[in-house]
């Protein structure tokens, strides 16, 4: 067996459990009645002997500890002094056993020094199953709204570290109080717990999970603020707006002159849309260099959708350099053109949106997404994309295990469509052109593109998820298309490596299977893609979700349209899924993992979580798509920050700091201060050997 496998899960041998949850009696080593050491020590010479006839060193782990324990380490250390003692004293009677506290790294460098040769495993564990029909895959997207909370609040922990770090200690203790990195940093890592960002935990403990985090945004935030005033040289306030998700930012629907200040935490520059909702019909907006931005645009809020009460939304588009910040003014100008309206454009046979990389069409009469078209390397391949549910198994009859927080268990194959077809609005400025999709009450998206972007945005809403009907829901976003892709598919690896994924397969064992749509989930966290010899289509997630290809050819789903024209391959028949990425759930019964109720997240008002999150697709060429898909994905993880001034903003109108930009296919991973005048700086490769002609090659840096 390899080094990883343990004899017990995670557990301690039978018998040898002292923690305040078990019920192993305590060793007495004492002369009296009630003496066992002598017991126990065999018992765990026992144990180790038995573990240690499948292990390939004179070294094994034994793990001492489960689920909540510790919580009283005394009783647990006082019982293992005891055992280690009375064991390692065997030695003088001929025992070959050491006992000793370790660690995993101590146990590996004994590993290694062993200088074997070990079985090399390339692929992962998932998806993990404990049993059939009982398939671990519900967590991938548990909670999703925390987990798009988690991933923000590491991408904001980079940026509050790299301005301590280019700022100096004094941001500390700036002038807008004291602020500090740490307890950000404390917060994240307390929700990489495998039962907190998973979503596994209780509705309580995830309101703590998400308590801790915004006070770590609290504290960051003046440290942030104190580090734009010392590099910029402004004394103004400045504001954070945290509600941007739902159109809401006090300074901006209030204030007719403010500033915009765009931090990017990237070693590259970002041009980035900014969108702030505001009461105002004509707005002027100036660079860092004084000169007008063109174009300036507004739209209706109403269109989008939020809980603020301004009547539009101020749309620009801004920019800044590598690892700094842009300065922009906003001023507010006398009664002007009205907002833009959603229309259709006049005479078109179907709606579509395009920008100079991309042209998408959609179906006029359902509302779907039809076609991409990518328009600077001259293909397009037919995409269609909804929104559907899958019925969570209740557990009842002949079905015992439950969809839960842990397991996904859809009681039939078919997931069931929101709608049919969607009621669209479609909205054409200079600087975004969009469709709005509205399914239901419960579930509407907004497909967007903009000058510059080569991919598509969808912006997607859910919920409250309706249980009223008492059936549990699990909601997915699923994408169809043309390519023949014989049931493989790819998802990373926490962001980084790329596995292959094959249906109804496992690479290093024969899978019967159970359950053909959550045997076949995996988790998606920054990115999935289905390809052929030619073609590739990719979609980057904004949070970790549970993603597959469940089916290789559904002509069902679209024979109606049939092969559009302009596609160069000629296809005629639809081959293969993308999806579903599962973006939210909700359940009504407990799947008996331990977490002892059921997901049913009850939002602000009791009826239910809202959520919001963004999908980017990308339609590129297998050979190059990875050019694409890897920095689009980095920039969604640490994502730049807006900033808001109630005042002029900054001296120091664009700052960065770098003295260049890093090569393209690097990443400036970490830069964080470590003690008096040390800096932590870390930088990684983006690209994988192999996958990008020009990004994978080796890069030397000048430090």
């Amino acid at each position: 067996l390899s080094p990883g496998i343990l004899p017990n899960v995670y557990n301690p041998p039978a018998g040898l459990c002292w923690d305040q949850l078990c019920t192993d009696p305590p060793v007495v080593d004492g002369d009296g009645p009630e003496r066992n050491v002598d017991a126990v020590v065999t018992s765990f010479l026992q144990a180790a002997a038995t573990q240690a006839q499948q292990y390939r060193t004179n070294h094994i782990l034994m793990t001492m500890g489960s689920d909540f324990h510790y919580e009283n380490a005394h009783l647990w250390f006082k019982n293992l002094d005891k055992l280690i003692a009375h064991a390692n004293a065997r030695q003088a009677n001929g025992s070959r056993v050491h006992a000793l506290y370790s660690t995993p790294s101590c146990y590996l460098r004994e590993l290694h020094r062993a200088n074997l040769t070990w079985p090399l495993k390339t692929d992962d564990f998932f998806p993990y199953s404990d049993g059939p029909h009982q398939f671990w895959t519900g967590y991938f997207s548990s909670r999703p709204a925390f987990k798009g909370y988690e991933r923000l609040s590491s991408g904001f922990l980079q940026i509050c570290s790299q301005l301590e770090a280019l700022a100096g200690p004094s941001v500390r203790d700036g002038p807008y109080g004291p602020g500090d990195s740490s307890v950000l940093r404390e917060a994240v890592a307390v929700a990489q717990h495998h039962d907190a960002v998973a979503g596994t935990e209780r509705q309580h403990v995830a309101n703590d999970y998400a308590r801790r985090l915004a006070e770590g945004w609290d504290s960051c935030q003046v440290l942030v603020a104190n580090a734009l005033s010392l590099l910029g040289g402004t004394k103004d306030p400045l504001v954070f707006c945290n509600a941007l998700n739902i159109s809401v930012c006090p300074l901006s629907e209030t204030t007719p002159q403010f500033t915009v200040i765009l931090y990017n935490p990237l070693a590259w520059g970002v041009a980035w849309p900014i969108r702030l909702p505001v009461r105002g019909t004509s707005y002027a907006v100036s660079d860092p260099q004084g000169r007008p931005v063109v174009p300036v645009s507004g739209v209706t809020r109403r269109v989008r959708g939020g809980a603020g009460g301004a009547p539009g939304e101020l749309l620009f588009q801004a920019w800044a350099p590598s690892l700094g910040f842009s300065t922009f003014g906003v001023k507010q100008l006398g009664p002007g053109a009205p907002w833009d309206l959603p229309r259709w454009p006049s005479g078109d046979p179907e709606p579509w949106i395009e920008n100079e990389h991309l042209r998408v069409l959609f179906d006029p009469v359902t509302g779907h997404l039809r076609e991409i078209q990518n328009l600077a390397k001259g293909f397009s391949l037919p995409v269609f994309q909804s929104f559907y549910w899958y019925n969570a198994s209740t557990g009842d009859g002949l079905c015992p295990q439950a969809s839960g927080a842990y397991i996904f268990r859809p009681n039939a194959s078919a997931p069931i469509p929101v709608a049919k077809r969607a009621a669209t609005r479609l909205l054409k400025t200079a600087l975004v052109q969009e469709l709005h999709q509205n399914f239901s009450a419960w579930c509407s998206q907004v497909l967007r593109l903009r000058p510059g972007q080569p991919y598509l945005e969808l912006e997607w809403t859910v919920g409250p998820i309706p249980v009223a009907d008492g059936l549990g829901k699990e909601i997915i976003s699923r994408f169809e298309t043309p390519l023949c892709t014989a049931g493989r598919f790819y998802t990373d690896s926490n962001g980084r490596q790329v596995l292959e994924r094959r249906r109804d397969y496992r690479p290093t064992w024969n899978l019967t299977q159970s359950e053909p749509v959550a045997g076949n989930y995996y988790p998606v966290n920054t990115r999935i893609f289905i390809k052929d010899q030619k073609v590739q289509l990719t979609v980057l997630t904004d949070r970790s979700q549970g993603g597959s290809s469940i089916l290789d050819g559904s002509l069902e789903l679209m024979v109606s349209w049939g092969p559009p024209g302009g596609d160069p391959r000629g296809r005629g028949h639809l081959c293969h899924h993308l999806g579903p990425l599962q973006v939210h759930r909700r359940l009504l019964r407990d799947d008996n993992r331990g977490l002892g109720e059921p997901l049913d997240e009850p939002g602000d008002d009791g009826r239910g979580l809202v959520v919001r999150g963004w999908h980017r697709v990308l339609l590129d060429t297998a050979a190059t798509a990875a050019d694409q898909h890897r920095p689009l994905a980095q920039e969604m993880v640490t994502s730049p920050s807006v900033v808001l001034a109630a005042g002029p903003g900054p001296d120091l109108r664009q700052f960065s700091g770098l003295r260049r930009a890093l090569p393209p296919s690097l990443h400036l991973l970490s830069v964080e201060p470590r003690g008096a005048g040390a800096v932590l700086l870390r930088l990684e490769h983006l690209f994988e050997r192999g996958e990008s002609h020009n990004g994978s090659q080796p890069v030397t840096v000048d430090l």
